[in-house]
């Protein structure tokens, strides 16, 4: 397993693109479904999400006509939105490199929570059950972005880590087959990976989060910028449901990935974040998506956490954000620091 894992950080870190990733987006499961109801999608944020992903992407005018590439039926409606003929004779529309991973909210967790499939011990029935159960329940809700994603124009491919080889050790990464990521990138498409129930060499099996895979593919794959879209605007000092909670619209990482409160300026420099994790979240909350982007600072690469559907989230995956940040602007942005 040891050569195994050598040989797969070697294919990672040769991995070279000829268009480098622009921006690598999280789709957080807080904010794409309703996370207090079962397999339950927010269909509206999804579209808007999926609209200002489209305008992101694409580089020039944004007024022509969408055409979905979704052309299987959708639910309440008797016809495909587009079919073969709209797309003769359209030009090439020419975009930035995306990766787009998501989280699992409604879908996955409470299957994994139940039978403690994130605990390991694949040999017990149970778990056994539900490590079956939470790959059916976030492969549907990967479908679901992946169509709407489609239905926005974006050549949107499902990649789930289990079926794509990556498995971890003691919960950490021990192997993630990129090629394939790499491959459909180079062909243009936007690869779409998800949070997923994996093997683990100890454990049996685990949960692999989906921030876990962002900073992974932003070690290997060196994107300009990574953000973060979330259900708040934000990272706050304590619980956002505090109405004293104070928005943190900086925070510095330093060489060896500590990380401190840039913006605002409070009376005690060392204040820490405090975080709150619902029961049924397998994946660790805020505080694990604050060190896994604080892990993706240390290597130069600005990341930020915004509410999605919103002005900011555009702005923030539009690239507008680099330099000092726009007053205006609502969300956290977390840099790497010489200081």
């Amino acid at each position: 397993m040891e050569v195994s894992n050598t040989k797969q950080q070697h294919q990672s870190a040769s991995i070279s693109l000829t268009k480098p990733v622009r921006c690598i987006v999280k789709l957080g499961g807080a904010a794409i479904t309703c996370k207090n109801e079962l397999e339950t999608i927010n269909e509206e944020n999804l579209k808007t999400v999926s609209s200002q992903l489209r305008q992101s992407m694409t580089t020039g005018s944004n007024s022509g006509e969408v055409l979905g590439m979704d052309w299987s039926k959708q639910p309440g409606e008797s016809e495909i939105s587009s079919t073969l003929s709209d797309f003769e004779d359209r030009p090439v529309v020419d975009s930035s490199p995306f990766i787009v991973v998501h989280g699992a909210g409604s879908f996955g967790h409470f299957q994994a929570s139940k039978s403690g499939v994130h605990k390991g011990g694949l040999y017990q029935p149970l778990v056994k059950a539900g490590f079956v159960a939470t790959r059916i329940s976030v492969t549907k809700l990967n479908l679901e972005i992946v169509r709407a994603l489609a239905r926005e124009g974006i050549p949107s491919i499902g990649m789930s880590p289990f079926s794509c080889g990556w498995s971890t050790r003691e919960r950490n990464i021990a192997s993630a087959d990129l090629s394939a990521v790499a491959k459909a990138i180079e062909s243009g498409l936007v690869p779409v990976l998800h949070g997923d129930a994996v093997l683990d060499d100890l454990l049996d099996c685990t949960i692999l989060s989906g921030d876990a895979i962002i900073s992974h593919l932003a070690a290997h794959l060196k994107p300009e910028y990574v953000v973060f879209l979330t259900d708040v605007s934000g990272v706050y000092d304590r619980p956002p449901s505090d109405p004293n909670a104070v928005l943190l619209r900086e925070i510095a990482v330093a060489k060896d990935g500590s990380w401190s409160i840039e913006k605002p300026t409070f009376q005690n420099k060392n204040k820490q974040v405090e975080t709150s994790v619902a029961a049924h979240d397998t994946t660790g909350g805020m505080l694990t998506k604050i060190s896994e982007a604080a892990a993706i600072a240390k290597l130069g690469i600005d990341v930020y956490i915004v509410k999605a559907a919103t002005s900011h989230a555009f702005k923030a995956f539009s690239g507008e954000l680099k330099g000092n940040l726009p007053e205006d602007w609502l969300g956290t942005a977390i840099r790497f620091s010489n200081k």
